[in-house]
């Protein structure tokens, strides 16, 4: 493919089950594309991991091989938060790809995701599991090193490894309570900063794939509401002043004023996928009234509840209920999660904005829209983590001044409204969901 535009980028994505590529123009038309899938590794119930060499070390340059290279100027890689492998004197990984909600990153703060100390457990578990590594870098550094030969690692990534990141540096005091010394970690660039090559273009530091997303979601007013369906479930409720909920996060919006209520569900693709395959296909469709309620913690929660030891409960289930009923209840317990984070949020939202692979499957968005009682705009381009990252490679690449230009990218393809005729049944079995849920069952 020959690039169409002289101002061509590039994002990549690495999530949980592939790696993602956009070649995105000037104007946020998508160009090329590409989805390298992996394996997620689940080895035990607590556990979540890659093999970082064919994720985060091959996913990326496959990725990128087959976007057939349009001529771009920039690159910039985005990938989930926390994780974290050790790597040999090659910067190969020679470790499992830790990833974020394993049990060995467990600890006792599980509520603040700024305090929970999950990297600093990473990095003590594959401290004394490779005492002799090189290194021990997340996912985007493993990527940039593959793609540029300089393993770095953008401060929005970093920040996310507290108390290991002072927001200058790494913090030498808590590395050697972990028995690590400094270099042994990647060094820190801002997100947008240019760190190394890809050939002819810029690669950027990096970024999170969250805040790709919501830098060209659109979900930029008071009243809106981000929600990513990927394999993690996240929620942000937009909002004006800065409020702490318990059992949410609160974190700031790219646009100046505004903030972002909200957190990480595990009701999102890694739950549906699970319970599809054990509902099995179905050609019918369900009973309105007919459907129980799935409590969709399989491998725990995270926001609002941080008890990673939950456990999935399909409630009121009965002979007259066929795999119709249990997929569309599948389906709504993840809309119940958005809505009771939503209504944590107190925000009063006027509309959502879904983003992630999961605005693909129409029964998941049907659902969202009938479980909060809103409208649901779905992004034309579902690959939001890549297409951010793409647009912060025009920063990179010195085309843009700032993230937040990133909102003129944003574009819907069309609208989802809920349907009247779910609606009293969906407010009964909500109302059972949340009784269930706040009263533990499931633990």
């Amino acid at each position: 493919m020959t690039a169409v535009s002289q101002e061509v980028t590039v994002g990549l994505d690495i999530g949980t089950t592939s790696v993602k590529a956009v070649a995105a123009d000037g104007d946020g038309h998508v160009v090329a594309r590409a989805r390298i899938p992996h394996r997620l590794n689940i080895p035990a119930p607590g556990r979540m991991e890659h093999d970082a060499t064919q994720a985060w070390r091959r996913g990326p340059r496959r990725a990128l091989a087959a976007l057939d290279r349009p001529r771009a100027l920039a690159v910039c890689v985005a990938a989930m938060v926390p994780s974290m492998t050790a790597v040999d004197r090659r910067g190969a990984p020679c470790a499992a790809g830790l990833l974020y909600g394993d049990e060995r990153g467990r600890t006792e703060s599980h509520a603040n995701p700024a305090a929970s100390g999950e990297a600093l457990a990473f990095l003590k578990w594959l401290a004394a599991e490779v005492p002799d590594a090189r290194g021990f870098w997340p996912a985007q550094a493993v990527a940039n090193f593959t793609l540029s030969g300089e393993p770095a690692l953008d401060t929005g990534s970093a920040f996310t490894t507290h108390p290991l990141f002072t927001g200058l540096e790494w913090d030498a005091a808590v590395l050697d309570e972990a028995g690590v010394r400094a270099e042994q970690l990647p060094r820190t660039a801002n997100m947008e900063e240019a760190i190394g090559k890809v050939g002819d273009a810029l690669l950027a530091a990096g970024t999170i794939d969250a805040l790709g997303e919501q830098i060209v979601a659109g979900a930029d007013a008071e009243g809106d509401a981000l929600v990513i369906l990927g394999t993690t479930l996240i929620v942000w409720a937009v909002t004006t002043g800065w409020r702490e909920i318990p059992g949410l996060w609160t974190i700031p919006h790219t646009s100046p004023g505004l903030t972002l209520i909200g957190g990480a569900s595990n009701a999102g693709g890694l739950f549906l996928n699970w319970a599809m395959s054990l509902a099995g296909r179905t050609r019918g469709a369900a009973d309105p009234h007919r459907v129980p309620v799935w409590l969709p913690y399989a491998r725990g929660e995270r926001t609002p509840y941080h008890d990673p030891h939950r456990r999935a409960v399909l409630y009121g289930l009965d002979l007259t209920h066929d795999a119709a009923a249990v997929r569309r209840a599948a389906y709504e317990a993840s809309g119940f999660a958005a809505r009771h984070h939503l209504d944590l949020a107190a925000t009063s939202p006027r509309r959502i904005v879904a983003t992630g692979g999961g605005v693909r499957v129409a029964d998941w968005v049907q659902a969202l829209a009938d479980c909060t009682g809103l409208p649901v705009d779905v992004v034309a381009v579902p690959e939001g983590g890549a297409l951010g990252a793409a647009f912060i490679a025009r920063v990179t690449a010195g085309l843009e001044s700032t993230m937040v230009d990133g909102a003129r990218w944003a574009r819907t393809s069309h609208r989802v409204e809920p349907d009247p005729v779910w609606a009293d049944a969906v407010e009964e079995r909500y109302a059972q969901y949340r009784e269930l849920a706040d009263g533990g069952i499931g633990r």
